[in-house]
């Protein structure tokens, strides 16, 4: 009972985080877009996606941290603990140069016309990559720490540092508006000095609160022996996680080249937009992360899968509830948002939401499979799958099918991969895959329909400015009904009333 407590509060904790850092971040996209125009906006994206990669690839190798330090604290090894912090912290600063020097090596190739960028931007894009690829240094030191936090459960200070990140974004943002001197150079610049004051928000903090956070240990505490598990785990996490990350940049370097830098600012805003409305889901994985790793570690593999599967099933109504209604309202939501919409965003938003969508369809058996810890073939497989994505999206550029095609064959190959991780899952933790999707799976059809069919007559038979004040509560109201009534299985309502009735009690006093 007490640990479901503490994932409901560092949910709840999360979800604050959540709302503020969206809000603002969404108001700082807007400033930007108007300030830069779609042009250099596409740019920034095109080469600060590297930066957006590694706070994907940052959360990654913190979760490969974060399992081995959780792993431990199930064990009740303090002495491990600290041993699993300082050879982790030796491994990512040898991973942040090895990787910072692979970026400038292949600036010298994509700068050299491989990418499509306007004669007159070329060395402002230039000099933003460079800044890019230096914060790719802190971003992947700051790894342990984070990792800390999260084996800890400390959301608060991971909700207070985020805080601080985007308020400091938006600063950027403000201050673009009064500047004369170019304005991408300095929006890259500036972007980049924020993750320093991020890492040493964070190694200040984790080095004066923990006692398995210490620095002093990182040559001493050297074990050859534990840094070989350690970085065989990360490395094959690193893969995984390269591999839809390579995805991602390469369907935007795809895109460039064949349809120029004004494209890349639709496919920046749709992967934008689907990271804050992924936020819903994703922490509440973050919360439960810690417990599905010290349940493995406690040999507890039940509760490993349960938790694994509660994450799945919640982390897809979290998203539907919001992302389901907001396909159908895109395009007003856009033009409230932006007021310049490039062309293709809107179709871009619904596919790349819809594909979100179906990767949470999994979400809680990838955490199940980093907690179980053989997963060089998982990677493997799955990775290979993702990256199918590219020759495809070749093909079909190359044939001159409409751009949001590209988009579509996404989606369609992260369902493939959805099927590959049940399977093995099964393989490698006993997963019942008949259970899996009872429990999960079928549980969510019905309520999706419903919320399908509340959209549909909604937008039909409601015709007003803003329509999208009433169709998305109204949507969302349903779909929560609907959850409860046909998603939720016996256990999980009887825990989701408990829940309510301890909430009811603290406010009643």
């Amino acid at each position: 009972m007490r640990a479901a407590n503490r994932v409901a509060l560092n949910t709840s904790i999360l979800y604050l985080r959540m709302l503020v850092t969206a809000g603002i971040t969404l108001y700082t996209t807007r400033i930007v877009l108007n300030i830069l125009g779609s042009t250099d906006y596409g740019l920034f994206n095109l080469v600060a996606g590297i930066v957006l990669m590694l706070s994907f690839l940052n959360t990654t190798m913190a979760s490969s941290t974060q399992r081995f330090l959780s792993f431990y604290q199930g064990a009740g090894d303090l002495a491990m603990q600290k041993r699993v912090f300082s050879n982790s912290m030796l491994l990512h600063i040898v991973i942040a140069i090895i990787i910072v020097a692979a970026l400038e090596i292949a600036g010298l190739f994509l700068f050299n016309g491989t990418l499509n960028i306007p004669a007159n931007r070329l060395e402002a894009t230039r000099f933003v990559y460079h800044f890019m690829a230096a914060t790719v240094f802190f971003n992947v030191v700051v790894v342990p720490f984070n990792g800390a936090l999260i084996a800890h459960e400390n959301m608060i200070w991971v909700a207070v540092v985020n805080v601080i990140e985007t308020l400091l974004k938006l600063g950027i943002a403000l201050l673009l508006t009064v500047l004369s001197y170019d304005r991408l150079m300095v929006y890259g610049a500036l972007t980049a000095l924020v993750s320093v004051v991020s890492f040493l928000l964070y190694a200040f903090y984790c080095l004066r609160k923990y006692a398995d956070c210490s620095l002093s240990g990182i040559t001493v505490q050297a074990d050859k022996p534990l840094l070989k598990e350690l970085s065989t785990f990360a490395g094959w996490n690193l893969l995984g996680t390269l591999c839809g990350l390579g995805r991602t940049q390469g369907l935007a370097i795809l895109l460039n080249i064949f349809l120029g830098a004004v494209i890349n600012a639709a496919y920046g805003i749709a992967n934008q937009v689907a990271a804050q409305l992924n936020f819903f889901s994703a922490t509440l994985l973050r919360a439960l992360n810690p417990q599905i790793m010290k349940s493995e570690g406690a040999n507890d593999r039940p509760r490993m899968l349960r938790l694994a599967m509660m994450a799945s099933k919640f982390g897809f109504f979290l998203l539907a509830v919001i992302a389901v209604p907001a396909c159908f309202e895109m395009e007003a939501i856009l033009k409230l948002w932006l007021k310049n919409v490039p062309p293709h965003t809107v179709v871009f938003c619904q596919l790349i939401l819809i594909a979100t969508l179906i990767n949470q369809l999994t979400i809680g058996l990838q955490s199940a499979a980093q907690a179980i810890g053989n997963i060089k073939y998982y990677q493997i497989v799955v990775g290979t799958t993702l990256l199918l994505n590219l020759p495809i999206a070749y093909i079909l550029l190359s044939l001159h099918y409409p751009v949001y095609a590209v988009i579509i064959s996404y989606a369609v190959v992260e369902f493939i991969a959805c099927v590959l991780r049940m399977f093995f899952l099964r393989h490698l933790g006993g997963l019942s895959i008949r259970t899996y999707l009872s429990r999960v799976v079928y549980r969510e059809v019905i309520p999706l329909i419903i919320v399908l069919l509340v959209g549909v007559l909604a937008t039909k038979y409601i015709h007003y400015h803003y329509r999208f004040l009433i169709t998305i509560p109204l949507t969302g109201f349903v779909f929560g009904l609907s959850i409860y009534f046909f998603g939720l299985c016996a256990d999980e309502k009887i825990l989701m009333r408990n829940f309510m009735d301890k909430i009811k009690q603290k406010i009643t006093g």
